[in-house]
């Protein structure tokens, strides 16, 4: 056994020794619990001043304040986001509507009081004086912490608002309560005198975790903004929204009204504020999985729609001319895989009638391989391809082929300087540039033109308005023959990397972040803490399954989801591009007659009545 080994076994784990520390705080926080649910809503609110006043003051320490201030928010949450619903008559559709026969007699009368006011005066039900007894009484008719009428955090939630306080990452099982944990650390940095950005990733749950965590704040004297992607950019709308004590959005428009701001010519003029702490939702997508990703402000430079057209005609000749090059190298890239797959298939063979296959197909793999080499030797290759860094390059012969068809002599003399990106850009758009995966055409709203709107591929959500820079977009268009629009130059750019490294403070919170640890503290130096649930996982979390070819994979996963969907289950089937959620859709209706909604870039507008059902 190692020395490390020994240490850990002795003393514990770095996570453990963490979560030890937690759980002091969390009986501490507990501990203080049943004098803050005796306070009344006027006295919590002052107590939350006096609080913010003595950290800013240095009359008090964090350590001595955070087991208070979170029993304060965790109250402040449980009453009005969860009790004060009894009142609510707005009733939505996971609204219930709640019984006052349960309460005893002098509770009744409290809550028929209530009620009165409500009527006479036209209160709303969040700002209504309620006695801390009503509170008591309907806790112990609901003592589960459970939607609509109860929302008190868990204490395993105490300790992720706590990993995230101290600008760590808490690694939170999916069901855990996520929504609640960034509050809990929000608040405590709002009262140590920071501006709190929570980041999400869309605009639906921007809204909705915002406008459901707001009561809690606003009920304790603090405010709660939300940035939407239809607000005007520099608006004093967003200004408002920026200056609220803690705000929420998504990454790209934290991100793109700090490069607004910056090309601002006046302070004055800036809306978003100090960038003093942030909890990045979904943590690993974010930092890690689109941290090279830049965010460009683009303006316009020239109008070279005749050039981007003239540079596709070409590109299309040259894609056909070397046709069979493609073909030969499909043959080559198909046997190869065989020959690996049948060197898989003969190490794992049970019996020597399995190996004797599978090196039969390893023979014929290789004859596969050895004739479309042989194939290829009399062919000529125009371009090549990187796939992985999406780039497409012409060979000295497909600049020789390129240069005849567009009939203007050298590419690299005079005013031909231009012809070699423009081939580049548009070999890009037809040969690594997907329709229905990297984008949509559809018809624009404002122009009702049919245009080329870019999808996301980390969320697939259309990006209208967004254009590809470098003349990327125009060729895409140019392919796709609708209207190209001006080219673009770049003004501003970042990182998201970049940018959330200008934070004074970071955390945040996913399901899955161990795996990605070792970048998580080289990049950002901010260490993962692994939280356990609130209750024992029954979950089975099975392993992967591996298909020989694709087609096996698609049949397996149609079969099971008519299984389960028989049932009685809901199921959700994650897929990589629009093209391909419309092909399991295909395969659903023509084999099993299922029936189904699918959400994609062309339906995202449908998300939330989609998810609802």
């Amino acid at each position: 056994m190692g020395f490390n080994k020994i240490l850990t076994k002795v003393f514990g784990s770095r996570n453990e020794r963490l979560l030890k520390k937690y759980w002091r705080r969390v009986e501490a926080i507990n501990a203080i619990e049943p004098k803050i649910q005796a306070m009344s809503d006027d006295e919590l609110r002052a107590r939350t001043l006096e609080l913010h006043d003595g950290l800013l003051d240095k009359k008090l320490t964090q350590e001595e304040v955070l087991p208070e201030a979170f029993a304060i928010i965790r109250e402040a949450m449980d009453r009005n986001i969860g009790i004060r619903q009894i009142f609510n008559t707005e009733q939505g559709e996971f609204q219930a509507k709640f019984d006052p026969s349960a309460l005893p007699a002098e509770a009744r009368a409290m809550y028929d009081a209530v009620q009165q006011q409500l009527i006479a005066t036209g209160e709303h039900y969040l700002k209504v004086p309620i006695p801390t007894e009503l509170y008591n009484e309907v806790r112990k008719i609901y003592p589960e912490s459970r939607p609509p009428f109860r929302a008190r955090c868990f204490d395993v939630q105490l300790i992720g608002g706590m990993v995230l306080y101290d600008g760590r990452i808490a690694e939170m099982a999916t069901g855990e309560g996520k929504t609640f944990v960034a509050p809990l650390a929000c608040f405590m940095r709002v009262l140590s005198g920071s501006h709190c950005h929570v980041v999400t990733v869309n605009d639906y749950l921007v809204r909705r975790d915002a406008m459901w965590v707001r009561q809690a704040f606003e009920a304790l004297g603090l405010s709660v903004g939300f940035i939407q992607q239809d607000m005007e950019p520099g608006g004093d709308t967003r200004r408002a929204q920026y200056q609220c004590d803690i705000t929420y959005g998504t990454n790209s428009e934290f991100g793109f009204d700090y490069l607004r701001d910056n090309m601002k010519e006046r302070a004055d003029l800036q809306v978003q504020g100090p960038l003093d702490f942030a909890i990045v939702d979904e943590v690993d997508s974010i930092l890690i999985d689109e941290a090279r990703t830049p965010l460009i402000i683009s303006g316009f430079a020239r109008d070279d729609a005749p050039k981007y057209k003239a540079a596709d005609e070409v590109a299309r000749k040259v894609i056909a001319l070397n046709k069979p090059w493609d073909e030969a190298e499909k043959i080559v890239d198909a046997a190869k895989r065989a020959m690996k797959a049948s060197e898989g298939d003969m190490e794992k063979a049970k019996n020597k009638e399995e190996k004797e296959a599978a090196r039969k197909r390893g023979e014929a793999a290789l004859k596969q391989l050895e004739e479309g080499e042989k194939k290829k030797e009399g062919l000529t290759q125009y371009f090549e391809v990187e796939w992985d860094r999406k780039s497409v390059h012409l060979t000295h012969e497909g600049i020789a082929k390129a240069q005849e068809y567009a009939g203007v002599g050298s590419f690299y003399v005079g005013a031909n300087m231009d012809w070699p990106h423009l081939m580049e850009q548009s070999m890009r758009a037809h040969v690594v540039y997907e329709r229905d995966k990297d984008y949509v055409v559809e018809r624009g709203e404002r122009t009702n033109d049919m245009e080329v709107v870019i999808v996301d591929e980390y969320t697939g959500r259309k990006m209208t308005g967004r254009q590809w820079s470098d003349g990327l977009h125009q060729a895409v268009e140019a392919k796709e023959r609708v209207t190209i629009k001006n080219e673009t130059q770049t003004l501003a750019t970042i990182t998201l990397q970049n940018f959330f490294k200008l934070y004074k403070a970071l955390s945040g919170m996913t399901g899955t972040a161990q795996t990605e640890a070792e970048e998580f503290s080289k990049i950002y130096r901010l260490e993962v803490v692994t939280i356990p649930t609130n209750r024992p996982v029954v979950r089975d979390d099975n392993e992967d399954r591996v298909y020989r070819k694709e087609g096996e994979k698609w049949t397996a996963i149609i079969d099971e989801i008519k299984e389960v969907s028989d049932a009685g289950r809901p199921v959700l089937v994650g897929t990589t591009s629009v093209e391909k959620s419309e092909m399991v859709s295909r395969l659903l209706t023509r084999k099993h007659g299922v029936e189904h909604e699918v959400l994609n870039a062309k339906q995202h507008e449908r998300e939330a009545h989609i998810v609802v059902k």
